[in-house]
């Protein structure tokens, strides 16, 4: 008999808190009230679960083959939960800030978005360089679907591991709708984490990360979005994101989409909170968009807030 160790806590997350949702890369999977996926230490997986539980709580419940691939899993969706994020500080220092101040009191609770495992973060963003976003999830499916490691219930995928894609050709991967270029890059990013020459989960980030700029295809957005949704760094904005060259570009009214270096301008007084600044700030102009409240705007809610949000970001 295989011996199974199962670890369950609850957490209570500091100030306002709303959990996730599940994703759209066939790894985390809503079941019911609870979201769910599997997460793998070594060769071990583990599938860990995570709900809200009354009075503010969260539990998580892991099971593995271990203690420790549970308690690593556990750890893993703590982080991506955010749940020991303390933005107290951040909401008190920018709570009257007029970029980011408005979205700040009206949806407080909002925090930037995390992924378990800082691989799959890499391999994503690797995945959503200069696409549609709907087109990249539809590649990340097609990965996870094919070449991801499956939990011992067999219903639920883990992304590929650095390991699998390592061994990949390119034209594996060109196949699931990845250019030529980004399927070699994240080969070639595949195989320095599956050799252990860059540690993501290493504190120290910013030797791993001039290891990855030496690939051709790997830049600073690559970086950033790594960072911001795999290693915890809120200091890190992704400012060639193109939600925020159009924002940027439109709230300083140049007429047309900002600079990589102006977004960086736009958000360098938030210092150590810039990517929790830039969460905010496309929050804020969701907001804007949406119609003003009183008795006109609620007959256009159900019909308008849709396609005004839509605008907001064409």
């Amino acid at each position: 008999m295989p011996v199974v160790s199962t670890l369950e806590r609850d957490f209570t997350p500091i100030g306002h808190y709303r959990m996730p949702g599940a994703g759209r890369d066939g790894v985390l999977r809503r079941r019911g009230r609870a979201i769910v996926r599997a997460i793998h230490h070594g060769d071990d997986c583990a599938v860990v679960a995570a709900w809200p539980c009354g009075g503010g709580r969260v539990r998580i419940r892991a099971t593995g083959p271990s203690s420790l691939a549970a308690s690593f899993a556990l750890d893993r969706m703590r982080y991506a939960l955010n749940l020991d994020h303390d933005l107290r500080p951040f909401h008190s220092a920018f709570k009257r800030d007029p970029l980011i101040g408005p979205a700040i009191r009206r949806f407080p609770w909002i925090r930037p978005s995390r992924i378990a495992d800082p691989w799959q973060a890499l391999a994503w963003a690797i995945t959503e360089q200069l696409i549609e976003l709907d087109r990249a999830f539809a590649i990340q499916r097609r990965l996870t679907f094919r070449y991801g490691r499956r939990s011992a219930c067999g219903t639920l995928v883990d992304a590929p591991s650095a390991a699998d894609v390592a061994g990949r050709a390119p034209a594996e991967l060109q196949a699931c709708d990845l250019s030529a270029g980004r399927s070699l890059a994240l080969v070639l990013s595949a195989r320095e984490v599956a050799a252990g020459r860059v540690d993501l989960l290493s504190p120290d980030h910013e030797a791993g990360w001039a290891r990855l700029l030496r690939i051709r295809e790997i830049g600073p957005w690559t970086i950033e979005k790594l960072a911001m949704l795999g290693q915890g760094r809120d200091d890190m904005l992704p400012a060639g994101d193109l939600a925020y060259l159009k924002f940027a570009g439109r709230y300083l009214d140049l007429g047309r989409r900002a600079t990589v270096d102006e977004v960086r301008e736009l958000f360098a007084p938030y210092g150590e909170y810039a990517a929790i600044a830039g969460t905010y700030a496309l929050a804020g102009a969701r907001l804007r968009a949406l119609p003003p409240p009183g008795p006109a705007a609620v007959g256009m809610r159900a019909s308008s807030r849709q396609p005004a949000v839509r605008r907001a970001y064409a």
